[in-house]
């Protein structure tokens, strides 16, 4: 597994239904290192904190095997960063991956000798800015059925990083939610009451665990 890069966003203006929006989600491929702290990427924005952002859902990761998914099925070939995703590894479907699994990266030059760590916390839930961003109002509709979210991460440990580097998987703790039970419970799959209330034992982010308490109480 390796980076295959690293994206950041600067604000930028897109057409949302029948508005305007300021989004970070437009990111580009950056040379050279990166560093990686509790609130994300250095030099990368975050626009609406309210649904996006923060130290539970920080790095957004998507995975090349996901993007191989997407160029076959548009037809074309796609520059990282199209999905807004902040890293683009080799790594699997992003799928797979689970609630509390974390992502080593980096060749030991971060904090305390080891590069960064990121703990994954949630899958990414597609919006309208999203298919602005495609130039695409179906898009949401077309991602969600693909089933390839990429997911959201918190830093366990900040560093620097850069494309290149070399990144290890560490399974999380043992039954934990995946990326795509959350993702298809996000968008309204129902889940039985003792399922949820197990995964509320697991490190979701902050946003996925008020959703799941939610989704009990009802």
């Amino acid at each position: 597994m390796k980076i295959i890069s690293v994206n950041v966003g600067q604000p930028t203006a897109l057409r949302v239904g029948q508005r305007t929006a300021v989004s970070g989600i437009r990111k580009h491929p950056v040379p050279g290192r990166v560093r990686v702290g509790g609130l994300g990427l250095e030099g990368d924005h975050v626009l609406n904190r309210r649904h996006h952002g923060g130290p539970d859902q920080a790095v957004y990761v998507y995975t090349r095997e996901d993007y191989d998914a997407w160029e076959e099925k548009l037809g074309r070939r796609l520059e990282a960063g199209t999905f807004g995703e902040n890293l683009l590894i080799s790594g699997g479907e992003s799928a797979h991956w689970a609630v509390g699994d974390r992502l080593e990266l980096g060749d030991g030059e971060g904090e305390g000798g080891a590069g960064a760590v990121l703990e994954v916390t949630a899958a990414r839930i597609p919006c309208a800015t999203l298919g602005a961003r495609m130039e695409d109002a179906g898009f949401v509709k077309r991602f969600a059925a693909l089933g390839r979210p990429g997911f959201y991460t918190r830093v366990l440990q900040p560093g620097e990083i850069g494309k290149g580097d070399a990144c290890r998987r560490v399974p999380g703790p043992e039954g934990a939610p995946t990326i795509a039970q959350v993702f298809a419970a996000s968008l309204g799959q129902e889940r039985e009451e003792a399922e949820l209330r197990r995964w509320l034992e697991y490190p979701l982010a902050k946003r996925l665990r008020a959703d799941v308490e939610g989704w009990l109480a009802r």
